[in-house]
């Protein structure tokens, strides 16, 4: 479901004439400025959503943990008639998202406590795809040239991470920008991902 910030970047893909916005130059992965107002009040919507999601009791029913999630994603609560099992992903608090809005996760994930999302570009967890505790996905990046880089005061970029179907990701792994892990293979705990992959099994033992 398109956010307002993602129908806005959608506008200008169709051919919009109008000049681009930060979001846009991020989304594209060019250079853009994170200072940007609009760029900080996503993040500190993201940021409010994921205290929420991350305070609620243990307890909480299925159908409130899943709209708390959705909250962070920029999707609306589920629909009565839901069949929450079938339809999203398991995701353990604590959890950490930059803007959430660029993050998708399909149905019959599970993502295990303690990771963390840089969605500066969109990161996509494909089906059925386990992911482990402490698990960080880097889809944010920084100009190599510090004369770019400047500090806080400089441009920053971002590369798309696409997971595919049927992936098992092992605790404390680390993917990279740009990184595409293929249909069924396994990262192994520990590793630090940062080329595409298509083997079976990356890193461990």
């Amino acid at each position: 479901m398109s956010t307002p910030l993602q129908a806005t970047f959608d506008a200008a893909s169709a051919g919009n004439a109008a000049p681009l916005t930060e979001f846009q130059y991020m989304m594209r992965g060019d250079l853009y400025y994170a200072a940007d107002p609009a760029l900080c009040a996503a993040r500190d919507r993201s940021a409010a959503a994921c205290a929420e999601f991350n305070r609620a009791p243990g307890d909480l029913p299925r159908r409130e943990r899943v709209a708390l999630q959705n909250k962070i994603l920029g999707l609306p609560p589920p629909p009565e008639d839901a069949n929450l099992d079938r339809d999203y992903p398991v995701i353990l608090a604590p959890f950490c998202a930059d803007y959430g809005t660029n993050l998708r996760v399909a149905p019959g994930s599970f993502i295990n406590f303690n990771c963390t999302f840089l969605d500066t570009c969109l990161i996509t967890i494909g089906p059925r795809v386990l992911v482990g505790p402490n698990v960080s996905f880097y889809a944010a990046t920084h100009p190599l040239d510090y004369r770019i880089r400047k500090g806080l005061v400089g441009p920053e970029m971002g590369k798309e991470i696409v997971v595919e179907e049927d992936v098992w990701i092992g605790g404390s792994v680390v993917i990279c920008p740009g990184v595409t892990l293929g249909k069924g293979c396994v990262v192994g705990a520990g590793s630090v991902v940062t080329k595409v992959s298509s083997i079976s099994l990356y890193g461990g033992a």
